[in-house]
């Protein structure tokens, strides 16, 4: 079996197509159920966000997971492959498992080091397991991912330099319209995105925050953790009026501030400036917006290219090469674990040849005082440990060097060894869910 990623994000796409591509969680769901009824895919994970959408696939086949995925991907979205051929890139094997440590980082992201793609992939890993399409390998990948990316905040220094597409988006407003300070925002939406747009804006001194949303009890939780205001979705058209800045993001599938809303917010506001920094894949904001005049429309592709100059800070260096050591790590970890099984069962083996010579010693000394037996049962127990020492070290050095299964093969002729029957004895069930 073998890891697969195929996908297209920010890098290699254009917006309209990664709107077209972006899935809710039923799409999700549907595109993991379409994946695991092909048998050549075993296991399947789907990361789905306003930046990629990506596929993370145990299969038989390198090249039957490519063709698998990509017609899974055109069964659900409804892209013909045509369409999508030149914008995705595939990974296998090592450089699929650096891949997920790196974007797990926020180091693949269009903000470089944002800590939100970290809640991404716990929620696609989530809903893998609950559909039952994540197995052994991809939950253990997917949990050495998220161990990475929490190590990368919490032991290096990229939150100081992971500048988000909220903190862009603000700092064009402020370029455009003055200091925060002086500026009212509107913040539509209450989801994740959303939250993080009305905190970091409570942060940086705006003079006042409005929060409307479908949900208006959300709106209210979240205005009141910025000490703004909660309107229902019916007063958009007013909430718009008053705003100096509006940042969406609403997970919509349409478009929330249309032209004539945002035209009728200008002729209220008697043509004062106005920006809008639409978050959301699909766009809240309609691109007609951006034609008013006085109106600033920016959107996601116009932050990324922002934040994708410059030099690399030492902050993203560090965490580079923590992913570096990682994949290593990693890689190493399941070479042992392949030859694991053998292992165990010449373990096994030997444990039983002891124990049947011991049982016929007390046999044919059954007067044999307990001080003695014990040193006869130490003295073979260490005779064997010191012969097993070796072919254990040594095969496990030889996995790591690609060599372990013909020596692991080996082994299991020259002393007959069953490793399935010894593993399903010897090794409990491994328990699911998040570590």
């Amino acid at each position: 079996m073998s890891l697969v990623v195929l996908g297209l994000s920010h890098h290699t796409a254009p917006l309209p197509l990664l709107e077209t591509m972006s899935l809710d969680a039923a799409g999700r769901a549907a595109l993991g159920d379409s994946l695991t009824r092909r048998d050549n895919l075993s296991e399947a994970v789907v990361v789905s966000t306003c930046n990629r959408t990506e596929v993370y696939v145990e299969s038989q086949t390198f090249h039957g997971a490519v063709t698998d995925i990509a017609e899974a991907l055109t069964d659900v979205t409804g892209v013909a492959s045509e369409a999508l051929r030149e914008h995705l890139y595939v990974h296998y094997e090592d450089r699929a498992i650096a891949h997920a440590f790196t974007v797990a980082c926020g180091l693949d992201s269009m903000a470089v080091g944002e800590a939100q793609i970290l809640g991404q992939m716990r929620t696609a890993l989530r809903e893998g397991q609950r559909s039952g399409h994540v197995g052994p390998a991809l939950n253990n990948l997917f949990q050495q991912a998220l161990r990475v990316g929490k190590r990368a905040h919490t032991e290096t220094g990229i939150d100081s330099v992971s500048v988000s597409l909220v903190e862009a988006g603000l700092a064009r407003a402020e370029r455009e319209l003055g200091p925060l300070a002086t500026l009212d925002l509107l913040v539509v939406g209450a989801g994740g995105m959303s939250s993080l747009a009305a905190t970091t804006a409570s942060r940086l001194g705006v003079r006042s925050i409005t929060v409307v949303n479908r949900t208006h009890a959300k709106a209210v939780r979240l205005a009141e953790r910025v000490g703004g205001v909660a309107l229902p979705l019916s007063e958009l058209p007013a909430a718009l009026s008053i705003a100096d800045v509006v940042v969406s993001c609403t997970g919509s599938t349409g478009v929330v501030v249309d032209l004539a809303a945002a035209g009728d917010a200008q002729v209220a506001r008697t043509g004062r400036p106005q920006v809008y920094v639409d978050l959301a894949l699909p766009h809240d904001v309609a691109t007609e917006v951006d034609s008013l005049s006085g109106v600033s429309v920016v959107g996601l592709a116009a932050l990324g290219e922002e934040l994708s100059g410059g030099t690399t800070p030492p902050q993203v260096q560090e965490v580079a090469d923590l992913v570096i050591g990682e994949v290593a790590a990693y890689l190493t970890d399941r070479a042992a674990e392949s030859v694991a099984p053998t292992v165990a069962a010449l373990r096994s083996h030997a444990a039983d040849v002891v124990a049947g010579e011991l049982t016929r010693l007390d046999q044919r000394l059954p007067d044999l005082d307990d001080q003695t037996r014990a040193e006869v049962q130490l003295a073979v127990h260490r005779i064997v440990e010191k012969l097993l020492h070796t072919p254990t070290v040594r095969v496990k050095e030889l996995a790591v060097g690609g060599q372990g299964d013909d020596y692991a093969q080996a082994l299991r002729r020259l002393f007959d060894l069953r490793p399935g029957e010894a593993v399903t004895a010897s090794v409990p069930p491994e328990r699911g869910g998040l570590a």
